[in-house]
C-alpha cells in the first residue's frame, strides 16, 4: 500500500475514534479498539494480523505497566484512608504561609502524591484548597483554583507512578528511573513559571471574584474551624478509640482519662509517606545505576520499578494495618482495585492502538517528513497530543495516541524516546475544557462559575502546556 494510503487510513481512524468518543458517547475504551481495527484492516495487514497487532500490543503495555499502575493506585487508596494528604497540605500551610502555598500545594501534588488515583486526590484536595483561599485575600480562589488545575494535570503525565507518565513511559520503551529524573526536570520549573504566571495575570484584574466565583461561596471565617479542626497533633478518629472499638473517654465526658485511654495517634508525616518515598528514590537509584553502569545484582533487584513500588506497597500496608487495623486496610485495597481496573484496560487499548500503528509502517512514512532536526518532531508530537486533547478532552487518552502515533519515528532519528514521551504529555494539557471531569469538579468543587474556570483551569494548564516544552526542548540539545 501506497504511503499516501497508510497517512490517509490513519487520520481516517483517528478522526473516527474522536467522533465515535465525542459525538456518540462510546467508550473510549471501545473506540480506541474499534479504531485500530479499521486501520489494520483498511492498510493491508488482514484480519489475523490485525487481532495479532492489537492483542499483542495490549499484552505488551500490561506487561510494561500494569502492576506499576495497580501498586501505585493501591498506596495511594491507603494513603487517602489514613489522611495523608489533608495532613500534608496543612503542615504545608504552616511551613510556607499563605502567600506561598498555591505554588506549594501544586509542586507537592505534581510531584509527590501521583500514586492516588486523579478523582480521588482532586476530591481531597479541592476543599482543602477552598478552606485556604480565604486566608489570600480577594484572589484566593483564583490562586488557588490554578495551583491545583496545574499540579493535578502536570503530575500525571510526568511524574512517575501518575498514569499518564506510566502510559506513556510504557509505550515508548522508557526506563521508568530515566522517566522520573527528567520528568521531575520537566514539571518543577513548569509548576512553578506557570503558576506564578498566572498569578500575576490574574491578580491584575482579569479576575473578576462577582462574575467568577458563585455566589455561595464558602463564608470567609469559615475554613478557620475547618481547618483548625484537621491538624496534625489532633487525635483523629482512631485516637478515640480502643483497639476493640469502644467510646473512648471523649466520647463518655471523662476528659482525665483521655491520655491513658488513647492506644493510638496518627503516626508522623514522614512515617506515612516513607515507603512512597523509598520506591521512588530507588528507581531513581537505578537510573544512576545504568548511567554509571553499576552491574550490582542487588541494586539491579531493588530498584526495578516493579520491586520498588512493591517494596513501597507492602510499607504502606503495615503502616495502614498498624494506624487503621486490617479490615479498613482492606477495604481500602478493595476501594483501589476497583479505581485501577479502568486505567489498566485505558491504557492496554492505548497500546493496542500503537501496536497496529506501528505494524502498519507509519513509523517510516513519518520518518522521511520529520527528519530535519531533532526539535520539529517534539513540536509536531505537541500539536498531535494538543489537537486530540482538545478534540476528545482527555489527557490520558491524548497522550497515548499521541506517543503511540510518533514512538515508531524515534529509531530513524536517533531521537530519545524519552523526550517524544515528555512532549506528549506537554500537548495532552493543552486546553482542558468542558469535555473534562476535572474541569467540573474543579468549577464545584472550589466555587468556581464556569467563566472563572475556564481561566483557571482551561487556560491555566494550557500555559502550562506551551511552558513545558521549554525544558524539553532544551534536553533535547543534551541528551
Amino acid at each position: 500500500m501506497s504511503d499516501t494510503a497508510i497517512l490517509i487510513n490513519t487520520a481516517v481512524a483517528i478522526v473516527a475514534i474522536v467522533v465515535l468518543i465525542v459525538r456518540f458517547k462510546l467508550n473510549p475504551l471501545i473506540a480506541l479498539v474499534v479504531g485500530g481495527c479499521y486501520l489494520g484492516l483498511a492498510a493491508g495487514l488482514g484480519a489475523g494480523g490485525t487481532v495479532d497487532a492489537i492483542t499483542t500490543g495490549f499484552g505488551d503495555i500490561m506487561a510494561e505497566i500494569g502492576l506499576l499502575i495497580a501498586f501505585g493506585v493501591l498506596m495511594g487508596a491507603i494513603l487517602r484512608d489514613l489522611r495523608a494528604i489533608e495532613r500534608l497540605v496543612e503542615r504545608l500551610l504552616r511551613v510556607v504561609g499563605p502567600k506561598r502555598i498555591p505554588t506549594a500545594m501544586g509542586l507537592t501534588i505534581s510531584t509527590f502524591l501521583q500514586s492516588i488515583y486523579l478523582d480521588v486526590l482532586l476530591v481531597i484536595s479541592a476543599p482543602l484548597a477552598r478552606g485556604i483561599a480565604p486566608r489570600l485575600g480577594k484572589y484566593g480562589t483564583a490562586r488557588m483554583a490554578t495551583a491545583l488545575a496545574i499540579g493535578l494535570e502536570c503530575g500525571i503525565v510526568f511524574t512517575i507512578p501518575g498514569v499518564g507518565a506510566l502510559a506513556l513511559a510504557g509505550l515508548l520503551n522508557v526506563p521508568l528511573g530515566t522517566y522520573l529524573l527528567y520528568g521531575l526536570i520537566v514539571v518543577i520549573p513548569t509548576v512553578i513559571i506557570a503558576t506564578t504566571l498566572m498569578t500575576f495575570v490574574l491578580t491584575r484584574g482579569w479576575w473578576k471574584p462577582e462574575l467568577d466565583e458563585q455566589s455561595d461561596a464558602v463564608p470567609s471565617d469559615a475554613p478557620e474551624g475547618d481547618i483548625a479542626a484537621e491538624r496534625p497533633d489532633e487525635p483523629g478518629p482512631a485516637g478515640n478509640t480502643d483497639r476493640s472499638g469502644t467510646p473512648g473517654a471523649l466520647a463518655s465526658g471523662d476528659t482525665t482519662t483521655l491520655t491513658p485511654r488513647r492506644v493510638r495517634t496518627e503516626p508522623l508525616l514522614v512515617v506515612l509517606f516513607a515507603p512512597l518515598v523509598v520506591a521512588l528514590l530507588l528507581v531513581g537509584l537505578g537510573a544512576i545505576a545504568e548511567v554509571a553502569e553499576w552491574g550490582n545484582p542487588v541494586v539491579q533487584f531493588l530498584s526495578n520499578p516493579v520491586i520498588a513500588l512493591l517494596i513501597g506497597l507492602v510499607g504502606t500496608c503495615l503502616i495502614g494495618r498498624r494506624y487503621m487495623g486490617q479490615p479498613k486496610v482492606e477495604e481500602s485495597l478493595g476501594s483501589g482495585l476497583r479505581q485501577s481496573g479502568q486505567i489498566l484496560l485505558l491504557s492496554g487499548v492505548g497500546g493496542s492502538l500503537a501496536a497496529v500503528i506501528e505494524a502498519v509502517g507509519l513509523g517510516d512514512i513519518l520518518g522521511k517528513y520529520l527528519s530535519a532536526s531533532t526539535w520539529a518532531p517534539l513540536v509536531v508530537v505537541w500539536a498531535i497530543a494538543a489537537l486530540l486533547h482538545v478534540a476528545v478532552g482527555s489527557v490520558t487518552i491524548s497522550a497515548i495516541t499521541a506517543a503511540g502515533l510518533l514512538a515508531p519515528v524515534a529509531p530513524s532519528l536517533g531521537l530519545d524516546p524519552v523526550l517524544i514521551a515528555l512532549a506528549a504529555g506537554a500537548g495532552s494539557l493543552f486546553l482542558v475544557h468542558l469535555t473534562s471531569n476535572t474541569f467540573w469538579l474543579l468549577q464545584s468543587l472550589l466555587g468556581q462559575t464556569t467563566r472563572g474556570t475556564l481561566k483557571t483551569c482551561s487556560v491555566g494548564v494550557s500555559v502550562a502546556s506551551v511552558i513545558a516544552m521549554g525544558p524539553i526542548l532544551v534536553l533535547s540539545l543534551v541528551l
